[in-house]
């Protein structure tokens, strides 16, 4: 039975700080998910005493011992003779792996060299893993400790091998050894315009702890509320239904998603349905809500263009912004982004167009407009709608904070829900 989990990660390029260690994010979620508790994340580099201290010391604290790296082809990558050596046991070479890297070398039209065979060498009594998509494949072997069975789990460091091997192998086998007919459902809420700590708040004694686990995950700019559940097959979706609608009755306002997915793609899937054609007028942005709303596939269907005028002369030229409305109220106004949106609704002959304009840092700023000083525009046929908000941090901090806000002021729109109303952000 797998209750408790150790996350080793190897390599001196994740302890020297020249790669993030993304992986041990990315399991220690899908650990969460299925109920198996993280005791810790050891990182380590590739020196073969601490590889050895961190072998045993995770093996000693778990029932699964999940690695990624040093199982590469070079010198430095040790982690399969390490694991031998500590366990006592010999090496064995697995000859399907072979042809797998033979056929990989092959489709590339490359010769192999010698030292990926190293990759097909596995301790006795391990059980390999595929690796469909690179020459290391990973294994999994159990290792009697004094007081417990503790499995290891080895898999390649490259995310895009990684991944795959966990979600088809690994997650599937881990949740088999789990001893529970119980099952785990979740549901994950993304919302936007209140603090981690407001939504917290606003929770507060919603869901008991008898009921559900309920978290919170901070990820600029938007918070994740996750719901987990644990139940037989069909109690644990009927009750996690029944929990998700106590959340959004308390505090659908915020929710924009459910699941994964981003503000844009939210936006970019509201204008599809609606068949809105969209402009942006971007300043202080410099062409960011364009970008993360074209990184969405399919974006032409509503994306019309984005003017990006980042100059009072290219706001008067390409957008028709007043002259006069600069002279009296600036570049960062409510007035100057109404005029903006306006002019790239008019000339792209949009349904609706989004305009920002502020002071995102770190210098530029004046005492009546402090860096971090934005102002929002939207229009569309009846909606004329301005606020000035006063963001913190630093300068890509306030472009991102700014897009999200615009992009969700897009979401309102297309729900016909009232836009710029949220006192987040607010000055």
């Amino acid at each position: 039975m797998i209750e408790r989990a150790v996350i080793l990660s190897t390599g001196d390029e994740i302890t020297s700080g020249k790669v993030v260690d993304s992986n041990s994010n990315y399991i220690a979620d899908r650990l969460n998910e299925i109920g198996v508790d993280l005791v810790s994340v050891i990182t380590v580099g590739d020196v073969p005493e601490r590889l050895e201290w961190a072998w045993r010391t995770a093996m000693q604290m778990a029932d699964v011992v999940i690695s990624t790296g040093g199982i590469g082809p070079t010198a430095d990558d040790l982690t399969t003779e390490t694991i031998a050596r500590i366990t006592g046991k010999q090496l064995w070479r697995d000859e399907p792996s072979v042809e797998h890297m033979q056929r990989l070398f092959a489709a590339l039209g490359r010769p192999m060299p010698e030292n990926n065979l190293k990759q097909a060498l596995f301790p006795e009594t391990a059980e390999v893993i595929q690796n469909p998509l690179g020459t290391a494949p990973g294994f999994r072997m159990a290792v009697e400790q004094a007081t417990h069975t503790s499995h290891l789990v080895v898999m390649p460091g490259v995310p895009r091998e990684m991944k795959p091997m966990l979600e088809q192998q690994v997650i599937p086998w881990l949740r088999s050894q789990r001893g529970s007919g119980k099952i785990f459902a979740t549901r994950i809420f993304q919302t936007f315009g209140i603090s981690e700590s407001g939504l917290d708040e606003a929770v507060a004694g919603l869901i008991r702890p008898q009921e559900a686990k309920v978290g919170f995950r901070a990820s600029f700019p938007q918070i994740s509320l996750k719901i987990m559940v644990e139940d037989y097959p069909g109690e644990a979706e009927k009750r996690l239904a029944e929990l998700s609608e106590r959340v959004r009755d308390r505090v659908g306002s915020y929710i924009y998603a459910e699941g994964d997915s981003t503000m844009e793609e939210v936006v970019a899937e509201l204008l599809t349905q609606k068949q809105l054609k969209l402009a942006v007028a971007e300043s202080c942005t410099g062409g960011l809500i364009g970008h993360r709303l074209t990184n969405v596939p399919g974006s032409s269907a509503f994306f019309v263009g984005d003017f990006v005028t980042y100059s009072n002369e290219m706001k008067c030229e390409l957008l028709g912004v007043s002259r006069n409305t600069l002279r009296e109220y600036g570049a960062v106004s409510e007035q100057c982004v109404l005029e903006m949106a306006a002019g790239a609704r008019a000339r792209a002959g949009a349904d609706v167009a989004v305009a920002t304009s502020g002071v995102a840092g770190p210098e530029g700023g004046t005492p009546e407009h402090p860096v971090g000083t934005v102002c929002l525009a939207l229009v569309a046929d009846g909606v004329k709608a301005a606020r000035r908000h006063q963001m913190r941090g630093a300068r890509d901090w306030i472009k991102l904070l700014t897009s999200q806000v615009a992009l969700d002021w897009l979401r309102r729109h297309a729900l016909g829900l009232p836009v710029g109303e949220s006192a987040l952000f607010r000055r």
